[in-house]
């Protein structure tokens, strides 16, 4: 539970990144508004994050009860995703941080059914997401050697980084589960590629900075799962289950 909390925080953080991103694209950072955006989207998310889970387990069974369609809730769970992503441009930030509060609004209050749905959907975009970002690197770049030892560097201090960083402020639960959640902060995701890939559409992240950031995230996230088997080895059933999904 601390991992995936401390998770979401770590990825709404990188998304305010994207107001920097975007400041930067056009030559100059405004503080002021980089402040004001960065201002809208905490206040944003935490009004969606405290009051959302509250609402949305009112709601939806209403919803469900009222909306003639075979599968009510799901289609109420895109309607409210699409809804907030649209509100979060208008506040300022990436529609992806409207999508990603929707789900955490709906996760406490729709069935298992719409889960499964939402996998599913998951399932078939993802591929597109990822191929998108593989599409726009440019290999050549690895065969300079600086490059290549940024990224192997980066690398190494991505995971070191979270490692003893995450582990030193989880020490009070003892080691070995500071060491599981220092692990478990390891993978560096989808967010650090969009704001990569923002950065590269806008031209203020050199493709070769794109290669390495791109490297970074697909090396961290390779290494977390054996990293994580060892890190809960000989833990409760439910432990492991959650090492193994990782």
């Amino acid at each position: 539970k601390i991992i995936l909390a401390a998770a979401v925080i770590d990825d709404v953080l990188g998304l305010l990144i994207l107001a920097v991103v975007s400041g930067m694209a056009q030559g100059s950072l405004d503080f002021v508004q980089i402040g004001i955006t960065a201002a809208l989207a905490i206040g944003f998310t935490i009004l969606v994050a405290v009051m959302g889970a509250r609402s949305m387990r009112k709601i939806v069974p209403q919803m469900g009860a009222r909306l003639r369609l075979s599968e009510s809730q799901f289609s109420f769970s895109l309607i409210l995703l699409f809804a907030l992503a649209l509100l979060a441009v208008y506040a300022g930030v990436a529609a992806i941080v409207g999508a990603f509060l929707a789900g955490m609004a709906l996760s406490e209050s729709v069935e298992e059914r719409v889960k499964d749905l939402t996998h599913g959907v998951t399932e078939l975009l993802l591929p597109f997401f990822l191929a998108g970002i593989g599409l726009h690197v440019d290999l050549h770049a690895f065969s300079n050697p600086p490059v290549l030892l940024l990224a192997l560097l980066l690398s190494v201090a991505a995971v070191f980084s979270k490692l003893i960083g995450c582990g030193l402020g989880a020490m009070s639960l003892g080691k070995q589960d500071a060491l599981r959640i220092g692990v478990g902060m390891v993978p560096r995701g989808e967010v650090g590629m969009v704001v990569a890939q923002l950065g590269l559409a806008l031209h203020v992240v050199s493709p070769n900075t794109y290669a390495v950031v791109v490297f970074m995230a697909v090396t961290t996230t390779l290494i977390a799962p054996p990293m994580l088997k060892i890190a809960f080895r000989g833990a409760g059933t439910g432990e492991q289950e959650i090492a193994e999904i990782s």
